[in-house]
Parts: C-alpha cells; structure tokens; sequence
C-alpha cells in the first residue's frame, strides 16, 4: 500500500496573492487541483493526505468538495516548517502503507509516468526522487557578494518531488533528524547512510513561488492541461 502526503500549508507571500497559495487560480483551475488530480487517479497510490494551514484549511476543504477526489483521505494541519507538516502527514498514514509519497502542491504539473518511474526506482532502492541536470552556471558567492568559486556542475541536480520512501525509512529519518531546517525529506534519509535513487523529472514540474513563476505555469496549463 501506497501513502500520498501532499503539503497544501504555505501562504505564498512571495506571490503577493489574495489567496492561500494552493488556490491561486492556473488557467482554469486552483494550482492545487492539477497534482491532486493525477495523484488521486494514479493506480498505485491508495490514499492522499493534504496537509494545510490552519488559515488555509476551511477555503482549500471547500475548494475540494468540487472535485471527486475519492483518495482523500485526511486534512491535517501542518506546522511552522515544512519538516513539521511532513510530521505531522506521517502520523496519519495507514498502518497498512509500505510506502509513502511525498510532494508539493506548489507544483502542479506532475506527470503520471514520472509519479510511476519514482515508485518503481525506489522499491528497488528504498528512495528515489525527482530532479533535473542544472543547466546554469553556479557560483559560490562569499560576504560581501564576492565571488567564492565557481562550482563545478557536471554532477548538480535540481531536486523535485514527489519523492518515495519505504515508510519506515521516512519515519526513521524524521525521527532523527528533522529538529533542523529541512527544504528537502531526502536529505534526511541521507543522514542515515541509505542510498537515494535520482530519476530524471521534467522541465515542466516547475515550483510556484513567485509571480513569474505563474506566467511560466499558465502556458504550460495551456498547452497541456
């Protein structure tokens, strides 16, 4: 049995919208309906868990009602950081759950095949995440902006989610490690010497965070969605 926590609980004040982030409207749709639609129709994922704001919470249940998302099966309130609302989803996954998927509503455009080819790699692996070869030039920047050095990029990624986990792998690691800030759940089963597997995510599994960020989101929904 397959576990899906999706964290709904950030306020998007970079985009300076009148709404919770998860609901800033892409094209048609509220940004959060696009990850949860495929989520809810993949066959290897038995239940979803969104982990929302207590601001948030009562505007994204009602949003929800309008879809038949049947997978659902929780609300739960995350807290102050992102490894906090991770906590708190695992707490409430099915005892009968081997795994457990976690992604980011902040990115809606998460694909059927890539939600497949996570899974496969990390039941061979016991993790596996998304990302992408970073294309960019990196620079260590040091005080005073000055440049450090420039990294070598050949073998940076970008990370994306979902990412998979053997369900107690993820339990073990936050166990363990999440008293600190955690931007990443992989990096804590890293902590504890396991292997994670890296597959190769898309282009278009883009991160909603700022205002130009949504220009980028509404072509794609347009092309695709």
């Amino acid at each position: 049995m397959l576990s899906a926590i999706v964290l709904a609980a950030g306020q998007g004040r970079r985009l300076n919208a009148l709404v919770p982030k998860p609901l800033v409207k892409i094209g048609n749709l509220p940004a959060i309906v696009y990850s949860l639609g495929v989520l809810n129709r993949h066959p290897d994922i038995d239940e979803i868990i969104v982990v929302v704001s207590a601001s948030n919470q009562q505007a994204i249940s009602n949003v929800l009602k309008k879809y038949s998302f049947k997978k659902i099966k929780a609300f739960v309130l995350g807290g102050a950081r992102r490894q906090d609302s991770v906590a708190n989803g695992l707490k409430v996954v099915s005892v009968k759950s081997d795994w457990v998927l976690i992604h980011d509503s902040a990115r809606p455009f998460i694909e059927r095949e890539l939600i497949g080819k996570v899974i496969v790699a990390a039941k061979k692996t016991g993790a596996a995440i998304l990302g992408v070869p970073v294309k960019a030039t990196i620079k260590s920047v040091k005080a005073g902006s000055l440049v450090d050095k420039t990294v070598d990029r050949v073998n940076l990624w970008e990370i994306q989610t979902p990412q998979v986990f053997k369900k107690e792998l993820i339990v073990e690691a936050y166990k363990k490690y999440s008293r600190g800030d955690v931007t990443d759940d992989a990096s804590l089963v890293e902590k504890l010497g396991k292997k994670v597997q890296v597959v190769l995510g898309s282009d278009e599994n883009i991160k909603i965070t700022t205002s130009v960020d949504l220009l980028f989101a509404g072509e794609i929904a347009r092309r695709h969605w």
